[in-house]
């Protein structure tokens, strides 16, 4: 039998604590929790678990700092933000600095656990992302024009640079070279990236092919190798 998954919880209101951590364990899950940022974040490095739930509305450090800490430190980490607020950019916001997915307060334990099983999974695939389309056809590094991309380390040389790609960038990326040539949607992208569509905005996507272009494309505005198809999504060409 396989070692139950460790979890994380980083949240300092009691009642919701109590909840999830009594929803998790119930799973089977080994879970442990912690009531702010600073002690939650010491565990973590002592003892990185397999996904962080985190609050981003926490005292003292608060969630965005410790979710900018462990991305940096520790990116294989799966983390889903849990907030209160209601406004797009702070969910884009944890997205973009890393986060694998958000729950906004109040949330069922019902979706909480799925969405938690559902990161889980998608961690046996996280060295190599998924390719649905062409298997096996997307080596760990992968040269076009004047750049390599080397997928499992997430690392871009271009010349003498050297660029970083968050989780989500890398997947992406992996995803649309496994499919290139072809025009893959929105839709596509966020179901297979991100394991789901039903709380995510198609913005999600925009937002991280923006930033792929800055990082592969000589003229992010002009791009040669991450296409956009209107009406659909993107097409990557070597």
């Amino acid at each position: 039998m396989d070692k139950p998954a460790r979890i994380l919880v980083i949240e300092d209101d009691e009642t919701i604590a109590l909840g999830v951590v009594t929803a998790l364990r119930h799973e089977r899950y080994e879970v442990e929790h912690h009531a702010n940022g600073e002690a939650g974040l010491q565990a973590l490095r002592q003892n990185p678990p397999a996904l962080l739930l985190l609050d981003v509305m926490l005292p003292g450090m608060d969630g965005l700092s410790v979710l900018r800490a462990v991305k940096a430190e520790h990116p294989r980490v799966q983390i889903i933000m849990l907030t209160a607020r209601n406004e797009e950019l702070d969910r884009v916001l944890g997205l973009e600095m890393g986060a694998d997915d958000y729950v906004t307060k109040p949330f069922s334990l019902r979706e909480l656990i799925a969405r938690v099983k559902a990161r889980l999974r998608g961690m046996k695939g996280a060295d190599s992302p998924k390719v649905a389309d062409k298997p096996g056809t997307t080596p760990d590094v992968f040269t076009f024009g004047e750049i390599k991309v080397d997928l499992r380390r997430r690392i871009v040389t271009r010349g003498e640079e050297e660029l970083r790609l968050t989780t989500h960038e890398g997947a992406v990326l992996a995803y649309l070279i496994a499919n290139r040539g072809r025009a893959v949607s929105r839709e596509e992208l966020l179901e297979q990236v991100w394991g789901y569509t039903a709380t995510m905005t198609t913005r999600t996507v925009d937002n991280q092919v923006l930033k792929l272009r800055k990082k592969l494309e000589e003229k992010p505005s002009d791009p040669r190798h991450i296409l956009t198809v209107h009406g659909t999504g993107y097409r990557f060409e070597e």
